[in-house]
């Protein structure tokens, strides 16, 4: 027996140093593991997709389509869900991941072919096709009853802040969406200029025509030293002259402020100590020079585009020239539910523009402005890509119609995998009609007959409840959006799919614990 087990223990340090067990079983299950993780939070959120759906989950996969398109941030979720699907079926008939990953990059390929060619160019000087593509956006939006309103101003931001003759893309941070509490989404409006929701520092001037608009980042109070240092005054004379002093410093500033001929300033927010004591207000409020303090760092570089003026960070640099102009700088009262402060009719604008959202809560307030968000990147895709498409589930059944034939001319597993591809983008009409009430199989399968028979616009109508041409309903959605979603959704199941092992990180450590003992 003693031998026996010497034996064994010879012959497993010996196939220990060949080489270390493998599972063979183990890149499977990982395969599994992942995908089913992957479909649990695509079915999580189905039920959001489509304008009766419920709010959003986002994950990562759609945060990259926001970043990208800015819309069909569910419908990329839910298209990846329905794929990893696909793939777990065919991994349980024997078909090789790699086989798998490669037929689906064929069908994206495919696919992407097929949209471009369902798509219609648009121009952007064509109004009432931009509004319809925004109002799209907004109609599974929670604000959809104010799509009426918030299409337009969308549309008009965009237009304000390109050259639509020769622009490629949009700046979304030339936009700036400002949320006020108060009032109600109809209150929302589109401001050519700048809109504070800072308050003004001195009551006695709140209306100046003619603005000299300057913005300092320095603080217009006494000095203090480098070091935390005490300074103990016994002296009443002595005291006195200290306060002389601080007086005469600060009105120096403020006197130089006003020579080069500013009436409104705004001051950047100090961590390090005030930036506005209370007798540089008392100075600058007898000079009739409007105050406007606590300006964040984030929104310098959008006040001084927006008005063209120049952050000065030492008195000696504020002149004449770093200063902006505008016909008016205001302080608005919003109906008792707080104050605004506008500036308008800037003489040398920058291409930016301010949307002043409002909400009676702070729900309502984010609803609307993450709404206007997606309705402002639905018009920058159409700068990108200046062409649309059907939306309803429209070009997700033509695509699984086309790839299905696409499949025929295909030999082997690649046919097998690209048919299982587009059967699963009938996911999203399907679950388009589930959640608008519809009975989803004879829904499908009667969207499916019309365009074989050459109804390549035929979609599901929400609110009619049925088939119709979704382009004479007006609902049309960019080609990026899908061609995004698309691609984003195929990529991710094809990473997932390249995933066979899991290493932990307990592992990680007695590996390097393990070396760090090793001798030599």
């Amino acid at each position: 027996m003693p031998e026996n087990a010497g034996a064994k223990a010879h012959g497993g340090a010996g196939s220990r140093a060949k080489g270390t067990y493998q599972d063979r079983d183990k890149p499977s299950q990982i395969r599994f593991s992942n995908i089913s993780a992957g479909k649990a939070v695509a079915d999580a959120i189905r039920t959001s997709l489509g304008p009766k759906g419920m709010d959003k989950m986002l994950v990562e996969l759609s945060k990259a389509q926001d970043i990208e398109a800015g819309d069909g941030t569910t419908s990329v979720v839910v298209i990846a869900g329905a794929l990893l699907d696909a793939c777990s079926r065919l991994l349980q008939k024997g078909i090789h991941p790699t086989i798998i990953s490669e037929s689906f990059q064929k069908a994206l390929d495919k696919g992407i072919e097929v949209l471009t060619n369902m798509a219609q160019p648009v121009e952007l000087s064509d109004r009432e096709t931009l509004l319809n593509s925004a109002t799209t956006s907004l109609n599974s939006k929670v604000v959809c009853q104010y799509s009426s309103l918030l299409s337009p101003m969308s549309v008009d931001a965009v237009m304000k802040v390109i050259d639509p003759t020769t622009a490629n893309s949009v700046d979304l941070r030339d936009i700036k969406i400002v949320k006020k509490l108060g009032g109600t989404i109809d209150d929302c409006e589109l401001v050519e200029g700048l809109v504070l929701t800072q308050k003004v520092a001195n009551t006695g001037v709140t209306r100046v025509e003619k603005a000299k608009i300057g913005l300092i980042q320095f603080c217009l109070s006494a000095p203090k030293t480098d070091m935390d240092n005490q300074i103990v005054v016994s002296d009443y004379a002595q005291m006195d002259r200290v306060l002389r002093e601080e007086r005469a410093y600060i009105l120096n500033l403020v006197k130089q402020i006003k020579k080069a001929g500013c009436n409104v300033l705004l001051i950047q927010k100090s961590i390090l100590r005030d930036a506005l004591s209370d007798l540089a207000l008392h100075f600058l409020n007898k000079m009739k020079i409007m105050v406007v303090k606590d300006i964040e760092r984030d929104d310098i570089e959008f006040i001084c585009k927006t008005i063209g003026t120049k952050p000065v960070a030492h008195i000696d640099q504020f002149t004449p020239d770093m200063l902006g102009s505008a016909e008016l700088a205001e302080e608005v009262n919003l109906n008792g539910s707080g104050k605004l402060i506008k500036i308008t009719g800037c003489t040398n604008p920058g291409k930016t523009v301010t949307i002043v959202v409002r909400g009676s809560n702070k729900l309502v307030l984010e609803e609307a402005e993450r709404s206007i968000h997606d309705a402002l990147c639905v018009i920058r895709c159409l700068v990108k890509k200046r062409a649309l498409i059907a939306g309803g589930g429209a070009p997700e059944i033509e695509l699984a119609l086309r790839l299905n034939e696409y499949a025929r001319t295909l030999r082997g597993m690649d046919s097998y995998c690209v048919r299982a591809y587009g059967d699963a983008l009938e996911v999203i009409p399907s679950t388009l009609a589930e959640n608008a009430g519809l009975n989803p199989i004879s829904t499908v399968t009667e969207l499916r007959n019309r365009h074989a028979q050459g109804e390549k616009t035929a979609g599901i109508n929400v609110r009619k409840g049925g088939i119709s041409n979704i382009l004479e309903e007006l609902v049309v959605q960019p080609l990026l959006v899908s061609l995004s979603a698309l691609t984003l959704a195929t990529e991710t199941v094809r990473s997932i799919l390249k995933i066979d092992d899991v290493v932990s990180s307990v592992c990680i450590m007695f590996c390097l614990i393990s070396f760090s003992q090793a001798p030599g």
